[in-house]
C-alpha cells in the first residue's frame, strides 16, 4: 500500500534529520507524517429534498443506518465511517468536542427532520461507525441535510464544506431532469472539490430514466462540467445484496459507483498522499545537502571558496530578510488579506442589493399573500446562490494571494504551496435561518360585511339628512344607494391598505433576511480569510527560517572548508560524497513514491 511506503519513507527522512542536527525539518516531517496518520477520504453526498440521499448511502454500505421515510427528512449531517463494532456518536459542539454516544437505533430520533425538528437539539453532525469493507480504506459518506434543498441555508452551508472535501455525489432522482439550481451547484463544485459525480436515484421506479439520464448528460456537457453520471437503484442493490443476487446487483447500477469511489476517490487521495509526502522529503533532502554540496565545492575547489562564501551570504542575508518581520511577503500578505477582505464584502453586499431590489419590484407587482410561497422559493434560491457564487469567489481569490506570496520564495528555491483549507470545520452548519413569513393582514366576509357597514352607515346619514329638506324620508332610494356607494369605497380602500401593508411587511422580512445573511456570511468570510492569512503566514515564516538554517550551514561548512589541511581533505571529499549519496538514495525513493501522469478517463 502507499501510505505505508510514504511512512516509512517519512521516519526515514526524519532519522536523518535529526542525525544531520535539523530539528526545523524534522518539525516539518512531523506535520507531513501527521496528515498520513489521518485516512479519512470524505465524500459529501448532496441533493435536493427528498431525491434518495440516505437510501443510497444505506444501499452503498447494506445497513439500513440513515433513516428513510416518505414523510422523513436529514435534518443533521451524519457521517457514515469505519469501526469495528457499530456505533453512533453525537457530536454537539465542534469547537468544544462534546461527544455524546446513543444506541444506533435512536439515530433517526436526532438526525431526522421528524425526530429533532430546525435542528432545535444543536447538533453539529452525527457520527456512525459500522465494520464495512468499502469503508476499511478510510472511506467517510456524509448524508448532509436535504431540508430546502440546494437553494437554501443548508445548501449554502453545504457549499462551505466542499474544500475540505475530496469527493462530492450530487443526488437527483431520475423523475425529472437537472434543474438549474443543480448544475449550478455541479459548477461550483467543480471549482472546490477534486472529485465531483452525479447519482441518478430512483431508477427502479421511472421507466424513462435512460432519457433522462441522456437529457442530464446534454445538460453537463453543455455547461462544460466534466463529471461522471451513475444511475442507480437502491431498492435493488438492497434486495440484491439479500438475496446475493448478482445479476440484480448489476442492473441496480451500483458496481460501477462502487468502482468509482474506490479507484477514483480513494485512489485519488492515496495519490494524493503520495505525491505531497514525495514533494515534503524532496524539499528536506534538498536543504540537508545544501551544506555538504557548499563544502564540498570548496573542498574541490579551495581556489574558489572565497567566491562561493561571497555568494552564500548574499544568500544568507536574502534569507534573513524574508524571516524579518518587514520582509515584502508580510506586506503582500497583510495588504492582500485586507484587500481580499474588503473586495469579498463588497462583492456580497453587491449580489444581495441587487437581490433586494428584484424582490422588491417582485412584490410590487403582485400581492405577497398570493405569491408568498413562490416568491419565497425563488427568493432562498437567489440569496443561496450569492452566498455560494461570493465563497467560491473568495476561495479563489485566496488561492492567487498564496500565489503572490510564494513569488518572493522564487529566487531562494521552489515554495510550496499548502492545502489551503478555505472551507470552516468540515461540519455541514446552516447558520442563517429562512426567511421568516411575515403576519398577511386580509378580510374575510364578516369584516367586509362590517367595514361596509361602517362606511355604509356615514354615507346613508349624510345623504339622508340631506334629502330630508326635500321632504323625503331619511330611509329613500336616494341614501340607500349611497349607503351602498360609500361602503364599497370603505370595504376598497381597507383593502387597498391591508395590501400595502402587507407589500411593506414583506419587504421588511426581506431586508431583515438580507441584513442577517450579510451579518453571518461576512463574519464567516472574514473568519475564512483570517484562517488563510494565519495558513500562509505559519507555511511562509517556517519556510523563511529553514532557507536560513539552511544557508547558515552551507556558509559555516564552506568557511570551514577553507581552513582544512591538505592532508584531511581528501578524506573529507569522500566523506561528503558518501552522505551526498545517501541523501540522493533518499531523494530516489521520494521520486519513485510519486504517481506519475494521471490517465484521463474516457
Amino acid at each position: 500500500m502507499a501510505v505505508p511506503a510514504a511512512l516509512e519513507l517519512v521516519d526515514l527522512a526524519t532519522r536523518a534529520a535529526h542525525a544531520y542536527d535539523r530539528p526545523d525539518l524534522a518539525a516539518r516531517l512531523g506535520h507531513t507524517r501527521a496528515r498520513l496518520e489521518d485516512p479519512n477520504v470524505r465524500v459529501l453526498i448532496v441533493g435536493e429534498f427528498k431525491q434518495g440521499k440516505s437510501q443510497l448511502v444505506n444501499a452503498l454500505i447494506n445497513a439500513p443506518v440513515c433513516p428513510v421515510d416518505d414523510d422523513l427528512a436529514t435534518a443533521v449531517p451524519t457521517a457514515v465511517k469505519h469501526a469495528d463494532t457499530p456505533a453512533v456518536t453525537l457530536v454537539w459542539d465542534g469547537e468544544t468536542g462534546r461527544r455524546t454516544e446513543v444506541p444506533i437505533e435512536k439515530l433517526a430520533q436526532y438526525v431526522s427532520e421528524a425526530g429533532n425538528p430546525g435542528n432545535r437539539q444543536g447538533l453539529v453532525r452525527a457520527e456512525v461507525g459500522l465494520p464495512r469493507n468499502l469503508l476499511k480504506g478510510g472511506l467517510v459518506l456524509v448524508d448532509t441535510p436535504g431540508v430546502g434543498g440546494l437553494g437554501s441555508a443548508h445548501g449554502a452551508a453545504t457549499m462551505a464544506t466542499l474544500p475540505t472535501a475530496d469527493a462530492v455525489l450530487l443526488v437527483s432522482d431520475a423523475s425529472q431532469e437537472y434543474t438549474a439550481p443543480e448544475l449550478e451547484f455541479l459548477s461550483a463544485a467543480m471549482a472546490l472539490c477534486p472529485n465531483v459525480a452525479g447519482v441518478v436515484t430512483k431508477t427502479d421506479l421511472y421507466p424513462h430514466w435512460r432519457r433522462i439520464v441522456d437529457l442530464d448528460r446534454g445538460h453537463l456537457t453543455r455547461a462544460g462540467i466534466t463529471a461522471e453520471l451513475f444511475p442507480v437503484s437502491s431498492v435493488l442493490r438492497l434486495e440484491a445484496v439479500r438475496s446475493e443476487d448478482a445479476e440484480l446487483n448489476a442492473e441496480s447500477g451500483f458496481a460501477e459507483l462502487v468502482a468509482f469511489l474506490r479507484g477514483e476517490v480513494l485512489a485519488r487521495a492515496d495519490e494524493l498522499d503520495r505525491r505531497s509526502t514525495g514533494q515534503d522529503v524532496l524539499a528536506v533532502a534538498d536543504q540537508l545537502a545544501a551544506g555538504m554540496r557548499a563544502e564540498l565545492a570548496a573542498q574541490q575547489h579551495p581556489e574558489e571558496a572565497g567566491a562561493l562564501v561571497a555568494d552564500l551570504e548574499q544568500a544568507r542575508a536574502r534569507a534573513a530578510a524574508l524571516k524579518d518581520r518587514s520582509a515584502r511577503w508580510q506586506h503582500t500578505l497583510g495588504d492582500g488579506v485586507q484587500d481580499l477582505t474588503a473586495d469579498v464584502e463588497y462583492d456580497l453586499r453587491d449580489r444581495l442589493r441587487a437581490i433586494g431590489r428584484e424582490a422588491d419590484e417582485l412584490l410590487d407587482a403582485g400581492d405577497p399573500r398570493d405569491i408568498w410561497d413562490q416568491f419565497s422559493e425563488w427568493f432562498e434560491a437567489q440569496v443561496s446562490s450569492a452566498m455560494s457564487a461570493n465563497f467560491v469567489w473568495a476561495g479563489q481569490r485566496a488561492e492567487w494571494l498564496a500565489g503572490q506570496v510564494a513569488e518572493h520564495f522564487a529566487a531562494d528555491g521552489d515554495a510550496v504551496l499548502p492545502a489551503l483549507r478555505t472551507g470552516r470545520t468540515g461540519d455541514v452548519r446552516g447558520e442563517v435561518a429562512r426567511l421568516e413569513r411575515p403576519e398577511q393582514e386580509s378580510m374575510n366576509f364578516g369584516q367586509k360585511l362590517y367595514v361596509g357597514a361602517r362606511g355604509g352607515y356615514g354615507g346613508m346619514l349624510m345623504i339622508g339628512l340631506a334629502t330630508t329638506l326635500a321632504g323625503m324620508a331619511m330611509l329613500n332610494p336616494l341614501s340607500i344607494g349611497a349607503g351602498l356607494l360609500f361602503g364599497g369605497k370603505t370595504v376598497r380602500e381597507e383593502q387597498q391598505r391591508q395590501k400595502a401593508k402587507r407589500k411593506a411587511d414583506a419587504k421588511q422580512a426581506v431586508r431583515k433576511h438580507l441584513d442577517e445573511v450579510q451579518f453571518q456570511v461576512g463574519k464567516d468570510s472574514r473568519d475564512m480569510l483570517r484562517h488563510v492569512q494565519r495558513q500562509l503566514r505559519d507555511h511562509f515564516t517556517a519556510l523563511a527560517e529553514e532557507l536560513q538554517t539552511s544557508i547558515d550551514a552551507s556558509v559555516k561548512s564552506a568557511q570551514k572548508a577553507v581552513s582544512t589541511d591538505s592532508s584531511a581533505r581528501g578524506a573529507r571529499i569522500r566523506d561528503l560524497e558518501a552522505e551526498l549519496a545517501r541523501i540522493a538514495a533518499l531523494e530516489e525513493k521520494a521520486r519513485a513514491l510519486m504517481p506519475g501522469p494521471r490517465k484521463v478517463l474516457a
